[in-house]
């Protein structure tokens, strides 16, 4: 199956472009603009918005169209399984099946300030409607917020015998979040303790794939709750009491 991005109509390949350029607005500023969307592939692009945003940049908003498409049967993901349980047969697995609580350590580490995406999994009062881990019997959850380090982060970790490592990070400049990421699977091999705990990485641009690329479990991404989350832990931690 092809398909091409959706404008106005099925398959029309319109699409909408944002980028910042590091030149005062002027008519010879926004005809660049709409060269450069030339050459990024755009049929007949038309700059639709345009602002100065400090000296000497501007910042500039394309609509045009793209001839390309993509082959959705030649595309191979790597995605989570989820068998998704609700809060209370999640708390029934735990009750039935592990003689004490889980202990999983959630935080925003390195330079990461943003807690909207750790807090939303792990505070009592959750996100959308869903309870986040600290409401659930049978898990100890410890959220640390933000700017914690990978060492502060192993310390407490090793202290509350965790089982669970859950980190949150935010796209950054160059990369620095995925560094950052590799950084603490490093630490914890150093420290003997990755095989361990299960390690989770979230974020708004993390998925299950990148995780597992960077030396995680698992990822989650935008649209998944403390029960999704909670839901792996519990698969997670009952294979490995099989192996």
């Amino acid at each position: 199956m092809k398909i091409r991005p959706y404008g106005d109509t099925l398959n029309d390949g319109l699409v909408q472009v944002s980028f910042t350029l590091p030149i005062a607005l002027s008519a010879k500023a926004t005809q660049a603009a709409k060269e450069l969307a030339k050459n990024m592939g755009l049929i007949n692009p038309s700059v639709v918005h345009s602002e100065e945003i400090g000296k000497n940049f501007s910042f500039y908003i394309i609509y045009g169209a793209l001839n390309a498409f993509v082959d959705l049967e030649k595309i191979k993901v790597k995605e989570l399984e989820k068998s998704s349980k609700s809060k209370k047969e999640i708390e029934e697995i735990i009750k039935n099946n592990f003689k004490k609580d889980i202990v999983v350590i959630g935080a925003s580490t390195g330079t990461d300030a943003h807690t909207v995406g750790i807090d939303a999994i792990m505070n009592m009062k959750g996100f959308d409607g869903h309870y986040g881990l600290e409401r659930y019997q049978g898990i100890k959850a410890i959220n640390l917020g933000s700017q914690v380090s990978n060492e502060d982060f192993i310390k407490i970790a090793r202290k509350e015998k965790a089982d669970v490592l859950l980190v949150s990070q935010t796209v950054t400049q160059k990369d620095v979040h995925l560094k950052n990421l590799v950084d603490l699977v490093e630490l914890l091999e150093s420290e003997e303790l990755r095989d361990k705990v299960i390690l989770i990485a979230g974020g708004a641009r993390i998925n299950h794939e990148l995780a597992k690329e960077l030396g995680y479990d698992a990822g989650f991404g935008p649209g998944n709750f403390a029960e999704d989350v909670a839901s792996f832990i519990i698969d997670e931690l009952l294979n490995r009491k099989e192996d």
